[in-house]
């Protein structure tokens, strides 16, 4: 009778420790057949079903996914019911870093954010709410620079209508395209603001051609973009501006349930000396109440403080209202979705869960068993890495700088992260700096108490930005000089060898005919005989008629002189070249 064979049931995610155990044999067999196929893992690290699956094969056992395979946890749809009523439209302002972004906003509500920013650069997602005509209207003021395209990415996903500002003096820039490419694939309606109006170079008709020629033609020349011309500086169209976000707004007709549970979602996140993990958070339905519990991401917490954007304490926030909050576990990433619960469990296991399913889309990459797996390490080992420590300020400048130099990356040299986080530079990050190439980048964050001098005793070099264009440069800067040498044969002359004169241990002595180019001293040389290679060295000496000579042209004949013994003959042919050395470029 034939013998059934015993399906085992394994999980998405399981330990090699683990799976040994499901199989009962030791846990050796499963670690040495797992490196045969390419696969490093240790007793308590993790395999995917997919491997695990592959190996149990091997080992003669055949296994069954215990659950359905996860996927990525899909994001919370805003349920709105009977109970909805209108909420303020979330205006996201986009564009081209110098533009005048945060300056409109400036005089959108009377504040003065640029003086206070780096650069004149907003480093990160501002939100802000201002009454106009008895309405209230929420902006972001997302980041300029094209570093920041991930933050400034959400901020065009989160939001109603996208404001497009451009200066009226300088057109559109790669910024420029970028902000229009997100609101697009954000599926985000959009204004054009044409700012600077008050420049005496100016152009705003100039402006409008150059959107046309991207397929954005204004209203007024009969296309369906609203293009509203403003000055930051004097003031002029920012009451025509509003009017617009009013009017847009309301055809959208924007409503929310303040009555459900809160949903919203990251747009910021820190460490706050005193508070903890603070996070600022979207409110996209529901209210958000002091004391609630709330899940955000892989971390959950109770609400303990939450603030406007003034700083004013708060009891609740309704739909579209960006708040500060503090009480969370830990620091959550930028554009997590933010759940608020009854009580602690529920927020607990809804953590959890968005924790399982990072979790298992983490493993999904892990390492598969096959030739392109192990082409790929193979080509890794020949590439030069720089390791570093990064520190930021807030998590969205964290994402942003790691995507931005991950973009240095080529098939010669690369960035690699051996630690990260936000907040001051400790002890520990010493430690894993020192282990690498001594280098800790950071970002608008000083050094804790001590650090400075344990730097020193391990020669770890700590590099501070306050601009993350400067922090970029620096790093490329420093991977350029990583970049391998690259060796270039430039032909000189052919020379065919009539006579060979003299051939000792330190010296031999030939004549011929060069036929083309020179015959050059101090060149290198290739000997050919019936078109093979016997050798290459260098020419020492070059005489014509018993004159030495730097070169010799075509058609004449000349003796040369090599410092070593030459295998060379009558009719072998002499390639004269040089090499030029530089480095590949980034």
């Amino acid at each position: 009778m034939e013998e059934t064979t015993k399906i085992i049931k394994i999980p998405a995610i399981i330990t090699v420790g683990d799976f040994a155990d499901k199989l009962s044999i030791p846990v050796s067999q499963v670690i040495g057949e797992l490196m045969k196929n390419g696969v490093m893992a240790t007793i308590n690290e993790n395999i995917d079903y997919e491997t695990a699956e592959i190996i149990a094969e091997f080992l003669g056992h055949k296994v069954e996914s215990e659950v359905e395979e996860l996927k990525e946890k899909p994001e919370e749809k805003c349920e709105v019911s009977k109970s909805a009523i209108s909420r303020p439209p979330v205006i996201a302002v986009l564009g081209h870093v110098d533009h005048g972004k945060t300056s409109l906003l400036d005089k959108i509500r009377e504040a003065n954010v640029v003086a206070k920013e780096s650069g004149g650069i907003t480093q990160h997602i501002g939100a802000y709410q201002v009454e106009y005509k008895k309405k209230i209207i929420t902006f972001l003021d997302t980041p300029g620079h094209e570093a920041f395209e991930a933050m400034r990415q959400h901020g065009a996903e989160v939001t109603d209508i996208a404001i497009i500002i451009v200066a009226a003096d300088d057109g559109i820039k790669p910024q420029t395209t970028e902000a229009i490419k997100h609101a697009k694939n954000a599926g985000t309606p959009m204004i054009v603001v044409v700012n600077k109006i008050d420049k005496p170079d100016a152009d705003p008709a100039r402006v409008r051609k150059q959107f046309t020629e991207i397929g954005m033609t204004p209203q007024e020349w009969g296309g369906d973009i609203e293009f509203v011309d403003v000055s930051s500086k004097t003031g002029d169209g920012v009451d025509k501006l509003l009017d617009t976000l009013i009017v847009m707004s309301e055809m959208l007709n924007l409503c929310a349930d303040p009555k459900a549970p809160a949903q919203g979602l990251v747009i910021e996140s820190k460490i706050e000396v005193g508070k903890g993990p603070v996070a600022t958070i979207l409110i996209k339905n529901g209210t958000l109440n002091s004391a609630d519990w709330i899940s955000v991401g892989e971390t959950y917490g109770r609400v303990k403080s939450m603030e406007d954007e003034n700083s004013k304490r708060l009891k609740s926030a309704g739909p579209s209202r960006a708040v500060r909050i503090s009480g969370l576990k830990s620091v959550p990433g930028v554009a997590e979705i933010m759940q608020s619960f009854k009580d602690e469990k529920d927020a607990r296991d809804d953590a959890e869960k968005s924790k399982k399913y990072a979790h298992v889309k983490k493993f999904s990459n892990v390492r598969k068993i096959g030739l392109d797996e192990l082409t790929a390490q193979v080509a890794a080992l020949d590439k030069n890495e720089l390791s570093i420590v990064i520190k930021a300020d807030v998590v969205g400048s964290l994402d942003a700088i790691k995507e931005s130099l991950g973009k240095l990356n080529n098939e010669f040299v690369g960035v690699k992260f051996v630690g990260e986080g936000v907040g001051d530079v400790s002890e520990k990050d010493i430690q894993m700096a020192a282990s690498s190439d001594k280098i800790i980048i950071c970002f608008k964050v000083g050094k804790s108490p001590g650090v400075e001098g344990t730097a020193k005793s391990n020669k770890v070099k700590i590099l501070k930005y306050d601009v993350i264009y400067e922090l970029i440069s620096d790093i490329k800067t420093l991977l350029s000089e990583m970049m391998p040498i690259e060796k270039n044969e430039i032909q000189i002359g052919i020379l065919k060898v009539l006579g060979v004169f003299k051939v000792s241990p330190h010296l031999t002595v030939a004549g011929g005919k060069v036929e083309d180019g020179r015959a050059e001293k101090g060149a290198n040389i290739r000997i050919k005989r019936n078109g093979e290679p016997i050798g290459e060295y260098v020419v020492t000496n070059v005489q014509r008629e018993k004159e030495e000579m730097p070169s010799v042209p075509a058609g004449s004949e000349c003796g040369f002189s090599i410092e070593q013994k030459v295998d060379i003959a009558v009719d072998d042919v002499v390639e004269f070249y040089r090499v030029e050395e530089h480095k590949k470029t980034m």
